[in-house]
């Protein structure tokens, strides 16, 4: 955990200095790789981990290693030491002695612990030391997980603590949650509860490993990992661990579920070294691949602990949840269907009421105010909701008066709230947020916080900031003269809805361009594009209309160019998954501001096709571009602009996505003036201060050029030749060489002789063109009909 921390950190830009132990039974004089021995295997698994903790590999050259017995004096210059060892009070109190002695006195001290009592460990300590000393419980993997939970302890300088905040909201990209210094702090207080109540629910109810993770994943809003696959990936033994630590530690403070354990068959699986996906085994067991590549599982039974032939089970109730597209919505449908034979229904009253109750419980004790508890269940464990707004969603009152008639005990914090309103939170646009909470400590609805930086283009539409709008995207006025296109389709998914509103409104006579002095198109849904709707594209080609396929095409096309050529700077804030189509419209832009996870990509030749949307022309220009500003004379004509052409080439060919912002513009797609924001819920705001700078700046459109030197036929032949010795080497299939063949007639300019001027129209009809006799291909139909199905792309 210290040295994925440590990782994230470096991607940020800052230097880190990273120790750890030296290996028992090393002498002092012993080679220092021997004594870093364990720091550089740390290192080493870095590199290799996945999902990636590094943003690309060489931000590992801002990782110093070291250890404990010769570095300690390293942390002398830095500004704060973070000290993540085992979960052992004596073992961190012991290593803070050490640290006391090299520390530069003012710096700041946190610990990682993810539930010691963070005042403990400094007990009896100098005062300047309990003065800089917090908890900063990140989440694993750092990089991934949003959440950063802070613990203060009576003597935290508050000043500090608002550094490291802020720090870690702007550089890391967390969302802050303040927290009591309380066991397990509040996301693994409330998760622990949840998972082991799931557990004791599935022994009473006699169902299986499977159909407790079938009930509590993303019906719930809940992620795909669910129970036990999520504990496997957790580890078993951790989750025993803390399991342990929170049925010590709740009795002592009296918490009403202090009786909870894990049942004796987890105990079991522990003597047997069954620990998860650590030891190849837990829940679940890897059994390999199937013939189709997909990963054969077997589950455990836990009443004879044998392993079986995984099998999805089948609810009725979930089935018909599946055509509920909220989680809101889905949540009273599930928890009030009737349980008399239902055990789907059997098994969520229980388990959602009693989250209810035991989440209610616990304000004030484990955070002030029911906001931190829902923000961190959602940043911490991904939960799409709150365990307070799933309340709200359920219906307060209609769930309580069910839970009193059945003689549950129901929350004094609930029934505060119904004598004062119906839910949690309310809607109130007089607030900065848009919304308030209710406050069992005054009795009353408080506004929730405003963060300054954040903008929420969904309280901006309540807030009649909607100035356009149709099923697909909408225009939303942001202020200081920026408007903001948000898409909002499924999965954002390009159709004609929003092709045609971003075409219309970016034309130079639009109104929207009279009363707007900058743009910034972006969305507010987890991914900004996974491309064009391919559903709507199979069912033209197999219809065989072709000139509805054309028409399609052009009308991209325009929508590109628009954004290009618009009189008003547009900008781009991508994140998320930004696929194909997405590409082609951020790339089209004067600016981009993107979100430091951004999986972005040129993907269509993984369905059989190639970018038409502008996506090959604007990366031949770059090309160019880039030969160009090292030899300018050359008119991109030379070697550099050829080795920049093969890179783009190859990228586009291979459909290559990029796991972060600097890997998308090490692939081209990103030019030198685009910045990086780290904090998701910061993009907007950031967007819109780049859109407004631009404005003011005297932002002047680009012209249409017609002066484009083509790579030409020698260059054609080049690529064609590679193209060629991939084939006869087998790496790819005959459909994949003649979508590279296309790709590489599009980027070289068609056969013409080397130096030819074209113009960006012409390059585009060579991109309609290709698309167009790789659409009548069969092995394409193929693949977009598989991708359709599967979410990944076929190799045929």
């Amino acid at each position: 955990m210290g040295s994925r921390i440590a990782a994230h950190i470096a991607n940020s830009g800052v230097p880190v200095v990273l120790l750890d132990m030296v290996p028992l039974g090393v002498a002092s004089d012993a080679p220092r790789a021997e004594r870093n021995r364990f720091v550089l295997a740390a290192l080493e698994g870095l590199k290799r981990s996945k999902p990636a903790a590094f943003y690309t590999p060489d931000a590992v050259r801002l990782l110093t290693p070291g250890n404990f017995e010769d570095d300690l004096a390293l942390i002398g210059d830095c500004d704060w030491t973070i000290e993540v060892v085992a979960e052992d009070l004596d073992i961190k109190r012991a290593l803070l002695d050490r640290v006391q002695k090299h520390r530069r006195p003012g710096s700041i001290l946190t610990t990682n612990t993810s539930g010691l009592p963070v005042h403990k460990i400094v007990e009896g300590r100098p005062d300047e030391i309990r003065h800089h000393w917090f908890g900063t419980h990140f989440f694993n993997p750092p990089r991934y997980m949003r959440l950063l939970e802070i613990i203060s302890t009576p003597d935290s300088d508050a000043a500090d603590v608002a550094l490291i905040a802020q720090f870690c909201d702007r550089r890391l990209g967390k969302a802050i949650v303040y927290s009591h210094d309380t066991p397990n702090f509040i996301a693994n207080r409330i998760g622990t509860f949840t998972l082991t109540n799931a557990v004791r629910l599935m022994v009473e109810q006699g169902l299986t490993v499977e159909e407790v993770d079938a009930l509590t994943g993303s019906a719930l809003g809940w992620p795909k990992t669910a129970t036990f696959r999520l504990a496997d990936m957790v580890g078993i033994d951790i989750l025993a661990h803390v399991t342990k630590n929170f049925a010590a530690q709740a009795e002592q403070i009296g918490d009403e579920r202090a009786e909870v354990r894990l049942p004796a068959f987890i105990g079991q699986m522990l003597d047997k070294g069954w620990l998860g996906d650590k030891s190849k085994q837990g829940f679940y067991k890897k059994e390999g691949k199937d013939e189709q590549g997909r990963e054969v599982r077997q589950v455990l039974d836990w009443q004879t602990l044998e392993y079986k032939p995984s099998v999805r089970p089948k609810f009725p109730a979930l089935e018909m949840a599946k055509n509920i597209d909220s989680t809101a919505t889905r949540i009273p449908q599930m928890l009030h269907a009737d349980t008399q034979g239902d055990k789907a229904a059997a098994f969520y009253w229980p388990l959602l009421t009693e989250l209810f109750t035991y989440a209610a419980n616990r304000i004030p004790e484990i955070a002030d105010n029911i906001v931190e508890i829902d923000t961190a269940m959602k940043t911490g464990f991904n939960w799409e909701l709150g365990p307070f707004e799933m309340m709200d969603a359920a219906g307060v009152r209609t769930t309580t008066e069910k839970m009193r008639a059945a003689g549950a005990p129901v929350s004094a914090n609930v029934e505060a709230l119904l004598s004062a309103g119906e839910s949690w939170y309310q809607d109130d646009s007089t607030t900065p947020s848009g919304r308030r909470y209710f406050d069992p400590g005054t009795r009353s609805y408080q506004p929730v916080p405003a963060v300054v930086g954040v903008t929420s283009l969904a309280l901006m539409k309540k807030t009649h900031c909607v100035v356009r709008k149709n099923p697909g995207a909408s225009v939303i006025d942001l202020g200081d003269g920026v408007a903001a296109i948000e898409l909002h389709s499924k999965m954002n998914a390009l159709g004609e809805d929003i092709v045609s509103l971003i075409t219309q409104t970016l034309r130079p006579t639009s109104e929207q361009v009279a009363n707007f002095e900058a743009f910034v198109i972006t969305g507010d849904s987890v991914n900004f594009s996974v491309g064009a709707n391919l559903m709507q594209l199979l069912l033209a080609v197999q219809e065989e209309e072709w000139d509805e396929v054309d028409l399609m095409v052009r009308g991209f096309q325009n929508m590109t160019q628009a954004i290009k050529f618009c009189p008003r700077p547009v900008v781009v804030a991508p994140y998320g998954m930004c696929l194909g189509g997405g590409v082609e419209i951020a790339i089209h832009a004067a600016a981009r501001q993107v979100h430091a996870e951004l999986y972005m990509g040129l993907v269509e030749a993984g369905v059989g096709l190639i970018p038409a949307g502008g996506g090959c022309k604007e990366m031949v220009l770059r090309s160019i571009a880039a030969g160009s500003s090292i030899r300018p004379d050359t008119r991109g004509e030379g070697v550099e602009s050829f080795e920049a052409l093969k890179k783009n080439f190859e990228t586009i060919a291979m459909a290559k996505v990029s796991t972060s912002a600097v890997e998308a513009r090490g692939f081209g797609f990103l030019c030198a003036g685009d910045a990086i924001t780290m904090n998701r819920e910061r993009l907007v705001t950031d967007a819109k201060h780049k859109a407004r700078d631009l404005a003011d700046g005297g932002y002047s459109a680009p012209v249409v050029r017609a002066d484009i030197a083509a790579p030409g036929e020698s260059v054609l032949a080049t690529l064609k030749l590679a193209v060629w010795t991939m084939r006869e080497g087998q790496y790819i299939s005959d459909h994949d060489a003649k979508i590279a063949d296309r790709i590489a007639h599009v980027l070289c300019g068609g056969k013409v002789t080397a130096g030819t001027l074209v113009s960006e129209r012409y390059l585009l009809d060579l991109e309609r063109e290709a698309f167009l006799s790789l659409c009548g291909e069969k092995k394409t139909q193929e693949r977009i009909a598989f991708t359709l199905k599967t979410g990944k792309p076929l190799r045929n």
